[in-house]
């Protein structure tokens, strides 16, 4: 008997074995040994193996919902023009820039459009799981200032608040890879309620330097300051910028608070803004020529922040429990800060207004292009700079 005669003639054997009673496995076990040779147990372990599943072809299912050629392009598009948010925020910031992909791109056509705003977070993460790129982070330059420690109370429950105003501010040092010498800090204010963020660039970080760029976040808000909660570094824990906040004549004082030393999550919600509204714009390189400061303050005061306030969406931890080994956190839905702003009651109608108006005349992709082409004379100066360098040693 031939290899594939016996294996069809196994493969039938085994059925008939499996299936058949106490009595008719002992006739068919001992006709298969005197017929082969085999030993008793060999042939009882051989005929109790189970068959080798035949492959089947899967079945057809449901066909696809969405067309991936047509829509991956577009997608593609808004992802990178909006930072490459993740899918949560991506799909509710899609319908913000939808409207004016078409003066920059080709036109879509009313099936794609829908398709693109019905299209679920989990299938964007599916389609542009191929193209995400991975980042690294940099430094930490914050230093302690301990001289007000006492005067400046430690609060950690501002996450509660339900009103516009109470602020968290933090630093990000332009270093590279070495905190010595001279360079650039960016400064961002970020409203615990609705999300907007400010950002400035200061040349070190002297008390003198940072309230000036506060004055200048004071002026561009849309609300007034009401709490400015910090970290401990010593660029706010000085006797200036306390004097600034509590001793203010035409209006009323700003409840100036820190958060625990070495405690992040004090600052949770500045401290995300650091990553999406610094970092991914100016990344990790050596900032240390001082004309970079008006260059980078041209970029932060105006399209980046009409950018980021008017077509970022961003999620808010509404809870969080902590059951066994796991935490659960619960965020709302996905939207801008701008559109926290209009659902605030403590906001005028006048203020809503003009927001509103200026949001009109705003177009996200030429925000984006105009940000990229501010960027390319800032890092053609960092370049230089470390050319020179090179030269010098």
């Amino acid at each position: 008997m031939g290899q594939l005669s016996m294996e069809l003639y196994l493969k039938h054997l085994r059925i008939r074995y499996q299936r058949a009673n106490k009595k008719l496995k002992s006739q068919l076990l001992e006709k298969f040994c005197a017929d082969h040779g085999y030993h008793k147990k060999a042939a009882i372990r051989l005929l109790n193996k189970m068959p080798i599943p035949e492959f089947k072809p899967k079945k057809g299912g449901k066909p696809p919902t969405y067309d991936k050629s047509k829509l991956l392009s577009p997608l593609k598009k808004i992802w990178l023009a909006s930072d490459q948010m993740c899918s949560k925020r991506l799909k509710k910031a899609i319908p913000l820039w939808l409207p004016y992909y078409e003066n920059h791109y080709q036109k879509l056509s009313e099936k794609i459009m829908h398709d693109l705003e019905a299209i679920s977070a989990s299938t964007i993460d599916r389609m542009l799981k191929p193209i995400r790129v991975k980042y690294n982070k940099g430094l930490s330059g914050t230093k302690p200032g301990s001289i007000l420690k006492n005067q400046i109370p430690i609060k950690t429950n501002q996450w509660n608040t339900k009103e516009v105003g109470y602020v968290e501010a933090d630093t990000v040092a332009h270093c590279g890879d070495s905190l010595k010498g001279e360079f650039v800090w960016s400064l961002t204010l970020t409203d615990i309620l609705t999300g907007w963020t400010e950002n400035r660039a200061t040349w070190n970080k002297g008390s003198a330097g940072v309230i000036e760029q506060i004055k200048d976040i004071e002026e561009s808000l849309p609300f007034p300051i009401l709490g400015f909660d910090c970290d401990n570094g010593s660029e706010f824990l000085n006797y200036h910028l306390l004097r600034y906040f509590t001793e203010r004549e035409k209006s009323k004082p700003v409840q100036f608070t820190r958060s625990r030393p070495y405690k992040k999550n004090d600052n949770a919600h500045v401290e995300q803004k650091n990553w999406t509204h610094v970092r991914q714009v100016f990344g990790y390189h050596r900032f240390d020529n001082s004309k970079l400061v008006a260059m980078m303050n041209n970029v932060y005061s105006k399209e980046l922040s009409q950018l980021t306030n008017f077509f970022y969406p961003s999620v808010k931890l509404l809870d969080k429990q902590r059951i066994k080994s796991k935490t659960i956190k619960i965020h709302d839905e996905p939207k801008t800060p701008y559109q926290r702003v209009m659902e605030a009651t403590s906001i005028s109608a006048e203020i809503k207004e003009k927001l509103t108006k200026q949001r009109d005349e705003l177009d996200p992709f030429k925000l984006k292009k105009a940000i990229e082409k501010k960027l390319k004379p800032i890092f053609a100066l960092i370049n230089l700079n470390s050319k020179q360098k090179r030269k010098a040693i």
